[in-house]
């Protein structure tokens, strides 16, 4: 499965298009990592939103996990799901998900190492940088990821505050993809930020 470049998180909040439809642009832009996060929706609404993100993801052979929820994820086919500090622990999340993926949440150096020798398959760290869209703390800076990158052999997604003028710095530290939602969504124009963003992901990365 894929996991580096460009991570998209999902966030209806964020813009006027629907989930389906900025997961849909951002995949035309050439994002091939969506994570579906929803923090209030029913668990049944979550399930069929996440049952229609996996068949688009599927015709652009995209990974897809999905946040939280290790039996939708399952139910759906999702390829992994992502889980918090306060969610399940990974070596029970494991016995669920067998060889799908499982990224977690992480803050610390302290965290990223314990999920590595969890068994996460990835880690995210953040915030790098000042975000409003959600509460994880002061920013990390970038210098922060280089030093969690000797420390751990899997990959690491920044996410908080990265933006085209920032995320160079992110992958130059170690970071396999950088974790986007304002930045994109937040833009008049869905399909051309994640375009510009995607396009110099590559550029760094390649």
């Amino acid at each position: 499965m894929y996991l580096g470049g460009i991570c998209f998180i999902t966030d209806r909040m964020l813009s006027n298009l629907s989930v389906e439809d900025s997961v849909k642009k951002v995949l035309d832009a050439g994002v091939k990592f969506i994570q579906y996060r929803e923090k209030t929706l029913s668990r049944r609404d979550i399930y069929f939103q996440a049952g229609i993100l996996r068949k688009r993801t599927e015709e652009y052979n995209a990974t897809f996990v999905v946040n939280d929820h290790c039996d939708i994820a399952l139910a759906v086919d999702a390829d992994g799901v992502h889980l918090g500090q306060d969610d399940m622990p990974i070596n029970n999340a494991r016995k669920i998900m067998g060889g799908r993926i499982i990224g977690i949440s992480t803050h610390s150096l302290r965290q990223a190492v314990e999920a590595g020798k969890a068994g996460a398959d990835y880690i995210g760290f953040g915030p790098v940088y000042h975000t409003d869209m959600k509460d994880a703390g002061n920013p990390k800076g970038p210098e922060r990821i280089a030093e969690i990158s000797s420390s751990i052999e899997i990959p690491i997604v920044a996410i908080g505050g990265i933006n085209l003028r920032n995320m160079h710095y992110c992958f130059e530290s170690g970071a396999a993809a950088i974790a986007v939602a304002s930045s994109i969504l937040k833009s008049d124009d869905v399909f051309a930020a994640a375009k510009d963003i995607c396009d110099m992901a590559r550029r760094l990365t390649f």
